[in-house]
């Protein structure tokens, strides 16, 4: 009995890792903005059977680019205490095994999106993963304080893939979504580095706030919401929206801005923490306003 038990609770922790390698929360608010994509895409609710092939393959998709994040990042993830937990580092998952979960993953989600939706969403999914890996991962992460700025883009093609699965190709809705989610990265994440900055400075990592200070790290923080309110209002001016999306933008955008601004008027890193729970909500909540939009325009 005790050696069944045993076996059991290996079998839990293996599978609890899997599951961690994943990081199932970032995969939400990925696929969530695929949605947004597809709502408005289709000018209203999209077909559910194609909701379920594209979410269900950009959720493996990005699965397997976080397992490969994971394997590559094994050995500055023991250093910080952010990260000190993961699988690779406590040892529940072998690199070699992370590395080829990630890597299936992400076959089986391109032949599912190649196969039952389009290659083009599939092309494009890939090309996020392998962004996300070998640009962001492996090129700039450990080598400029701009890694997050351009890195981002990978984490901006969800709304794309979203798009081009309901409409067969790219056009300026696309690209603006697109657009949205790359210039919110960087705030969203400088927000989150300035609390774990210790962290990036132990394990050798030169994110904004190790490198150019907290001080700055806020302006840019603030610089970067105000970009931010200004597209989003811009994307309006293309009629792929209405009123209901300008309403929704203007008041989240504002009060993203609001975040900012107290961020920068606290000592230290004071307020990061809100600012950063609140650029979650911000990007979640203008992707439903964008698929409440498209219904409310039907």
């Amino acid at each position: 009995m005790a050696t069944s038990t045993a076996v059991q609770d290996r079998s839990n922790s293996t599978l609890k890792g899997y599951i961690a390698l994943t990081k199932p929360r970032i995969i939400s608010l990925l696929v969530f903005t695929a949605l947004g994509g597809m709502f408005l895409g289709a000018r209203g609710v999209p077909d559910p059977l194609l909701v379920i092939l594209v979410l269900g393959g950009g959720a493996l998709a990005a699965g397997g680019a976080n397992a490969l994040n994971h394997y590559l990042d094994r050995d500055i993830d023991g250093l910080m205490g952010r990260t000190s937990g993961r699988p690779i580092v406590n040892g529940s998952i072998p690199p070699q095994h992370a590395m080829w979960f990630g890597i299936a993953l992400n076959v089986v989600a391109f032949i599912i999106l190649g196969a039952f939706v389009n290659i083009l969403s599939a092309l494009l999914t890939l090309s996020a993963t392998l962004f996300y890996v070998f640009v962001y991962t492996k090129a700039l992460k450990r080598s400029t304080p701009q890694n997050i700025v351009i890195g981002g883009a990978a984490g901006a093609i969800p709304p794309m893939v979203g798009w081009v699965a309901v409409t067969g190709a790219l056009g300026l809705p696309a690209l603006y979504m697109f657009a949205i989610v790359f210039f919110w990265t960087p705030p969203h994440f400088w927000a989150l580095s300035l609390m774990i900055k210790d962290d990036y400075r132990r394990a050798g990592i030169p994110m904004l706030p190790v490198v150019a200070g907290v001080k700055n790290t806020k302006l840019y923080i603030l610089l970067y919401t105000i970009l931010l309110l200004a597209l989003t209002l811009m994307f309006f001016t293309t009629r792929a929206v209405g009123w209901v999306y300008f309403g929704g933008s203007l008041a989240l955008g504002i009060g993203f801005i609001y975040y900012a601004l107290s961020l920068m008027k606290r000592d230290g890193i004071e307020g990061a923490k809100a600012a950063y729970l609140y650029s979650l909500a911000y990007l979640a909540l203008l992707f439903l306003v964008i698929m409440v939009d498209s219904v409310a325009r039907i």
